[in-house]
């Protein structure tokens, strides 16, 4: 695999190795073979750990097949894809309900196949939302690239907001910080477990009350499996439609990945896009 990365031209002049560690965040086993193998290069030129590269600089990077090995995924229907953002880097779609991800076994068809098909080549699954939530997935086009999308995830410098419809009236902002684990009774299921589970912080802000309903935003500061749902239920606002977490659940889980933005980590440039989709707005009133 080899890429060629042309720094923009806001970037401001530093070492190589501050870019490949700061800005970039490429993980330390990457940077070590790049350094050892000599197969970086800077305007056709190998540059040393030490020296500088400003902008406009074209930076090549070449790597051995072992370096990322993957395994290939079956081709979907590209014309289930609806881009949402794309650049040589990374890919955003608007994923619709009722469609995983990625698949859990071999042959199974998910988002990430109608990716693949419709890009012709693997792609690899930075973020994931729930089979029954819709909105803005974000993939990176090679592996390079992913565990960089990862740590600026990590770091909480990829932001996602939500819309939910859900039971009882919202009048103002809260935030909750509730820890979440595994429902040890439904394998299927996740709970508030203060004990033993993994932090979980969501801000929710209305949007529009209802006779019965709140239509709320949800930021994520982390991103626990259902934590949406788990934290809403838990506070007895469950999402109408929730499978798993409404007493009587009805319709499509309302819930929906409205926003995704970021701070490119090679254009150096803030992308946001807004992902809509049409069975979600039907069903608010």
């Amino acid at each position: 695999m080899e890429l060629t990365i042309k720094l923009p031209e806001s970037f401001q002049t530093k070492t190589i190795k501050e870019l490949l560690e700061v800005d970039w965040l490429v993980p330390r086993k990457v940077r070590h073979l790049l350094r050892t193998r000599k197969t970086i290069t800077v305007n056709s030129v190998p540059i040393k750990w030490h020296e500088t590269v400003k902008a406009n600089d074209t930076i090549h990077l070449a790597f051995e097949v072992d370096d990322y090995p993957f395994q290939m995924i079956p081709f979907g229907n590209p014309n289930f894809v609806e881009v949402l953002y794309e650049d040589q880097y990374l890919i955003i779609v608007n994923k619709p309900e009722h469609l995983k991800t990625h698949g859990n076994q071999p042959n199974e068809i998910a988002l990430q196949n109608h990716v693949a098909a419709y890009l012709k080549q693997m792609v690899f699954v930075v973020h994931r939302l729930d089979m029954e939530t819709s909105g803005a997935v974000l993939f990176a086009k090679n592996p390079f690239v992913l565990p960089i999308l990862g740590r600026l995830l990590e770091q909480k410098k990829i932001k996602r907001t939500y819309l939910a419809l859900v039971e009882g009236k919202i009048s103002k902002s809260f935030t909750i910080d509730e820890k979440i684990g595994r429902d040890r009774h439904d394998r299927r299921k996740r709970i508030i477990s203060p004990n033993s589970g993994q932090t979980a912080i969501t801000h929710v802000e209305p949007v529009q009350i209802f006779k019965h309903h709140s239509l709320i935003q949800c930021q994520l500061e982390t991103g626990r499996t259902h934590q949406i749902r788990v934290h809403l239920s838990s506070k007895k606002h469950p999402i109408i439609g929730d499978p798993l977490y409404h007493p009587n659940p009805k319709g499509r889980l309302m819930l929906h990945a409205k926003e995704l933005s970021l701070n490119h980590p090679f254009l150096q440039t803030n992308i946001t896009v807004t992902a809509q989709s049409a069975s979600f707005n039907q069903h608010i009133q």
